[in-house]
């Protein structure tokens, strides 16, 4: 029997399919029309929007020359690419879908959240902030981030660790503290337009960065 834990993820984000998945064993073509494997209904979508394929290499994400584009973390695509893990893909401004390497690495459980005014998803990368959810979604290295601080659930958590859960291990060396500084910025300003009366990411000079996540 076919493992479907063991193939790539698409997860659709925002928009008419919201909340579906699909796993990439094969060839997918994203389009308006019926014959495509993954029918988008809306006109703003073209026929033959944009096509997954599995390679050797990875998962390659192709525009197949549409009116109103294929956009991956908010810049349109010109050139085909492969993706990597948390990659968000919009499709015209219709439809946005996560890429994910494997559902197996998520969780049993549906949801990881808290009692506290920021709740996160892992599986299906949401994050909700006094109850309203961020859209569009945060970057692959911004949710990592963020992830890290919220298990840690108010504990400070060093600025090496962040570095080593937001780059990997073997890319953490060499990231500057600018680098992690200008992350932590972005991150801190897309929740203040959910709720700009706290600041949830504070910094404790010396010793790291921690999670203030109050109570509703």
């Amino acid at each position: 029997m076919t493992n479907f834990e063991d193939f790539p993820i698409l997860l659709a984000q925002e928009g008419p399919l919201k909340g579906e998945r699909w796993p990439l064993e094969d060839a997918l073509v994203l389009g308006r029309d019926a014959t495509c494997n993954l029918t988008i209904p809306d006109r703003k979508v073209s026929r033959y929007h944009a096509r997954l394929t599995p390679t050797s290499d990875g998962v390659l994400l192709e525009d197949m020359g549409s009116k109103n584009g294929t956009f991956c973390n908010g810049e349109v695509l010109k050139d085909s690419l492969i993706l990597e893990d948390g990659d968000l893909i919009q499709i015209a401004v219709t439809q946005s879908f996560m890429f994910l390497i494997s559902d197996a690495t998520m969780p049993l459980t549906e949801s990881n959240t808290s009692m506290g005014r920021l709740m996160m998803d892992l599986r299906s990368r949401r994050v909700l902030v006094d109850e309203k959810q961020v859209t569009p979604p945060l970057s692959a290295q911004q949710f990592r981030l963020l992830w890290r601080l919220f298990e840690q659930e108010g504990d400070v958590v060093s600025r090496s660790d962040l570095v080593v859960a937001v780059w990997g291990e073997d890319e953490s060396f060499g990231v500057s503290d600018q680098a992690l500084d200008a992350l932590i910025r972005r991150l801190r300003e897309k929740l203040a337009g959910y709720d700009p009366g706290h600041q949830y990411i504070v910094t404790v000079r010396g010793h790291g960065i921690r999670l203030d996540n109050p109570l509703p």
